[in-house]
């Protein structure tokens, strides 16, 4: 046999069996009379080097096993927090290839016109975690429903968890997410909200866009400034870790640390006394309540809805 020959009847045997286009919808999957649709929806996520957006991930995996007749899942994530570029890219990619998109913004702004872009191609999309800029919403004529926890009252819990460990008139720092994410906003105003309300001095308020190498600088950098503050509040549990990080190389063990994601990491230094408190958010069910979001308006065509997931403060003592 020739190579001309053998390479054609390669090219069809592969055709065949439909291997030379793993990400494209197989016939066998459309529509079949007198069968359900089968959905095809992507789950993007923010940075899978955070463990929260992992848990997140095996949440949904795990429902698409236990619905598979139903729908099957393309669940992609980022290299780090602020890569707001290759997130639109992702995006972008699905257009065409899926029925819905669950998103986890890595920015609150930027992704809207994308999100709006697939929208227009007949896709649904679902906003989760981190909530979509209602301006820039509006601005794009987008209704996308949010699926996820209110983030000020989560990091309010920690705060009044915190001030009940200090006086009236201590010093605390806030290490903020990225500026342009709202759930990172909202758990920053939380912060305050319970530190004003006990009368605790917000010494300062820097970002460290998420990043766990970032707050260990940023903290090394305030507690030289402010060599009597009483704690940080950060803003995820990366964070938190960055701090302990820059606390233990300082030798400051008298300054409590407080985290938001509960992240198995933190609570491992939450056993150890070196984080105080975080807030569970539930990652593995927020991915589920997004896709089932996603399912539901697609079966019902129904106009889409908000939905506010739960948040819980976890203690070292609620992990007993």
């Amino acid at each position: 046999m020739n190579k001309r020959i053998a390479f054609w009847m390669v090219l069809a045997a592969s055709l065949a069996m439909g291997s030379l286009a793993p990400g494209c919808p197989k016939k066998d999957q459309a529509d079949r009379p007198g069968q359900a649709k089968k959905y095809r929806v992507a789950l993007i996520m923010k940075s899978l080097a955070n463990e929260f957006f992992k848990t997140m991930e095996e949440g949904a995996v795990a429902h698409q096993k236990e619905h598979a007749s139903e729908y099957e899942l393309i669940a992609q994530g980022i290299k780090d927090e602020q890569d707001v570029t290759t997130q639109t890219n992702l995006v972008e990619q699905m257009i065409g290839r899926v029925d819905a998109i669950v998103i986890a913004p890595a920015d609150s702004k930027a992704l809207v016109p994308v999100c709006k872009r697939a929208m227009d191609e007949g896709i649904v999309v679902v906003n989760i975690d981190n909530k979509f800029d209602e301006q820039v919403l509006a601005e794009r004529k987008a209704s996308i429903p949010f699926v996820g926890p209110n983030n000020r009252t989560g990091a309010r819990l920690a705060g009044e968890y915190l001030a009940k460990k200090l006086k009236p008139g201590d010093k605390v720092a806030i290490v903020e997410g990225l500026p342009n994410a709202f759930n990172g906003v909202q758990r920053k105003l939380g912060f305050e909200d319970a530190m004003g309300a006990a009368g605790i001095k917000v010494e300062t308020s820097q970002t460290a866009n998420w990043e766990r190498d970032q707050a260990e600088r940023v903290v090394s950098g305030i507690i030289t400034q402010c060599p009597d503050l009483k704690a940080v509040l950060c803003a995820n549990d990366s964070m938190a870790l960055g701090a302990v990080s820059a606390l233990k190389s300082a030798g400051r063990n008298d300054v409590l640390v407080v985290g938001y994601d509960n992240i198995a990491a933190v609570q491992a230094r939450m056993k150890e006394g070196r984080v105080l408190c975080t807030v569970d958010q539930h990652a593995d069910k927020i991915a589920v309540f997004g896709i089932q979001c996603a399912l539901d308006i697609l079966k019902t065509k129904a106009a889409p809805g908000h939905r506010e997931t739960s948040v819980d403060l976890i203690t070292a003592e609620s992990l007993k």
